[in-house]
Formats: C-alpha cells, sequence, structure tokens
C-alpha cells in the first residue's frame, strides 16, 4: 500500500472515522455496482452497500492485510447480499415472468402483488474511472450491468452468482473467490461452470457494448433521437418502423409484455399514442445503454412529469426492446386505472429522485 493509504488505514484502525471514510470512498461505486448485479435493485444495493461499510467499519480495526483492502470489502459486500438474497424475492423483468400479452384481448394487466422486478442502474455509479478487473476477467465492466446480463444472473443460486461475478466480471481468482465465500476452489468452479452455462443459454449472441461499438455514436443517436420523435410526434407507424421484427415492449411493474410489430402497433394505438396522452422526452443512459426519460402532460401541475425510463436494447439499427420502468403510482380503485395512468397521483420527490439517478430533470416546462 502507499504510505497515505497506510497512514489512512493505521488511523481507521485506532477509530478515525475521517480516515475510514477516505479509505473506502475510491470503492464505493464500484461496490455499489457489485451488490447491484448481485441483488438486480438499486435500492436492495444501496442497502446493501451501507450496511457493508457499517459492517467494514467494525472489523476495521482486525483487518491485517493478508488480502488487499478491496479484496477484502469486496468479500464483506458478498456475504451481505447473499444474506440479503435469502431474505427477499426473486427479481425478474417482465419477459421471464409469464407468456407476452394481446392488447386487444387482455389490455396491460394490473401489477402483481408479490412480484419484484430488476431495476435500472444509473451509469454514473459504475465506478469506472477505476477498471479494476483482471485480464482473465470475462466481462466488461459495462457490459456486466446490461438488463439482459442481470436478469440472468437472478436466476442463479446464490453461490453460483457469487462465482461467476467474483470470477468472471471482477477477475479474482479461484483461491480469491472460494475465499471470500468460505469454500473450497473445487466447490468455486463446480459453481462457476454451472452458472456459466445457465447464462450463456439466456445473454443473446452479441452484447449492448458490441452493438454500441459497431453502430458508433452517430448511428446510435441517430436511433434514439428518431424513437424520441416519433414518440411525441404520436406517429405509431414510424415508431413500429424502428422496431426489429421481433421487437419486444415491458413495463415494469405491469406483467404485460408485447411482442411482434403487429401487436406492438396495437400496443401503440391503444395506449400511450393513442393520443389521449402529450409527451416529451429526454437522453440518458442505464445499465449501459441508451435509455430515454419519457414524461406525460400533467394538467393539474401545467407541467410534463416523469412517467417512465425507457431503457433501449438495439439489435444493429433497430430497437430490439424497450422495457419502460414506469415511475406513477400503481394504487388505484378503478379497475380501469391503467388506461388512465399517465394521470395517477404523482409523488413528485420519489419521481424527482427516480429520474434523478440517471441526470434527468424531474420535470419540462415547455
Amino acid at each position: 500500500m502507499a504510505t497515505g493509504t497506510e497512514d489512512l488505514l493505521e488511523s481507521a484502525r485506532e477509530g478515525d472515522e475521517r480516515a475510514f471514510e477516505r479509505l473506502v470512498r475510491p470503492y464505493r461505486g464500484e461496490l455499489h455496482a457489485h451488490c447491484y448485479r448481485m441483488l438486480g435493485s438499486v435500492h436492495d444495493a444501496e442497502d446493501a452497500l451501507q450496511e457493508t461499510m457499517l459492517r467494514a467499519w467494525r472489523a476495521i480495526g482486525k483487518f491485517e492485510g493478508r488480502s488487499s483492502l478491496r479484496s477484502w470489502l469486496y468479500t464483506i459486500a458478498t456475504n451481505t447480499s447473499l444474506n440479503l438474497i435469502s431474505r427477499r424475492p426473486k427479481r425478474v423483468l417482465p419477459l421471464d415472468y409469464g407468456p407476452s400479452f394481446d392488447p386487444h384481448d387482455q389490455g396491460i394487466g394490473m401489477p402483481p402483488v408479490e412480484a419484484t422486478w430488476v431495476e435500472p442502474f444509473p451509469d454514473q455509479g459504475l465506478g469506472l474511472e477505476d477498471d479494476y478487473a483482471a485480464p482473465e476477467a470475462r466481462y466488461e465492466v459495462r457490459e456486466s450491468v446490461e438488463l439482459a446480463f442481470v436478469a440472468a444472473l437472478q436466476h442463479l443460486p446464490a453461490n453460483q452468482r457469487a462465482a461467476l461475478i467474483l470470477r468472471e466480471v471482477l477477475g479474482f481468482s479461484a483461491q480469491e473467490t472460494a475465499d471470500s465465500l468460505e469454500t473450497s476452489v473445487a466447490s468455486v468452479n463446480s459453481a462457476l461452470q454451472r452458472a456459466r452455462k445457465t447464462v450463456d443459454e439466456k445473454l443473446p449472441d452479441q452484447s449492448q457494448q458490441a452493438t454500441l461499438r459497431v453502430l458508433g455514436d452517430d448511428g446510435v443517436r441517430g436511433v434514439v433521437e428518431a424513437y424520441m420523435r416519433a414518440m411525441e410526434q404520436g406517429d405509431v407507424n414510424q415508431v413500429v418502423s424502428l422496431l426489429a421484427e421481433d421487437a419486444a415492449w415491458s413495463m415494469p411493474p405491469l406483467p404485460a409484455w408485447f411482442t411482434g410489430r403487429e401487436k406492438l402497433e396495437g400496443f401503440l394505438r391503444f395506449g400511450p399514442l393513442s393520443g389521449d396522452w402529450r409527451w416529451r422526452h429526454r437522453w440518458s443512459w442505464a445499465n449501459g445503454q441508451p435509455a430515454v426519460g419519457s414524461y406525460a402532460w400533467h394538467p393539474g401541475e401545467g407541467t410534463y412529469l416523469p412517467f417512465a425510463l425507457d431503457v433501449l436494447t438495439l439489435d444493429g439499427d433497430r430497437i430490439k426492446e424497450i422495457t419502460s420502468f414506469i415511475c406513477r403510482s400503481t394504487e388505484s380503485g378503478d379497475p380501469d386505472y391503467y388506461v388512465r395512468w399517465p394521470e395517477q397521483p404523482v409523488d413528485l420527490d420519489w419521481v424527482e429522485a427516480f429520474f434523478g439517478r440517471f441526470g434527468l430533470p424531474g420535470r419540462i416546462d415547455d
């Protein structure tokens, strides 16, 4: 360790909270992303990170430096996340929850009471300024938070999930991983082999990072801006023309999702582009993918308020999936509330906090 780090560590061991905070600050971003991969939820990841830091503070006096500080912190974060996984329901995306819907026959349904959904993750939380992954890591940092990858991880048993992330995202050795999980190298290798098989079966042939590199900045900008423009203009045909043939659109926390251009056209005409609402959009990034903040006109407030964060998954220059993370109230006594969802109650503090994570404003006045 550098002398400055050694001095901070010694002071932290003696009970200096400020020294401890300076010591662990460089690792907060990557630890938060690690907890998110484990848990599939930004909120759960924040809880896990807070608990990790509390445990680390309580134990720093016993840290002897046999492993690196980073490895020690990851061990605490991993085991904290494993404890949370054992107490909380599995997180999924609607495409893994049930079959697709027909917008004409089923509408968009009611949010399930017990289902828990994978949440979007803000790119600025990745801690990309320091990429600590070893050369043997199989996945790059941004690739390891793509929606498809995080959703695939949630299908793994907890020990397999931890083994795969530690070994193939973070690049820890088999021995370091075994030490973190308090198991043997043989057990780690066995868990990793099974985890690879499950994840590979669920992931697309090409990651979003590879797709984005092929498209280039101008190509990505063209797709995203065309999508925003068509949605604001209410141009159903133009939106559909931007979609891949087998495109899918889902809307957590609703279980409904639609696939195929014909059903997606029906969904657009029945729902967001029925002409009942006015929209504005702002570009952002989430999960290493282009994302769009969708704002619906709210007559009561006289402005456009956050409605959903649309995370786009691209296939070449076409949109393969749109995952709209809706941030409006789902509580209503009206059985047809979903038809009027953009008019549902708005908790301004909550939606501004949600959109604020992604560098998006809490309202659009124009």
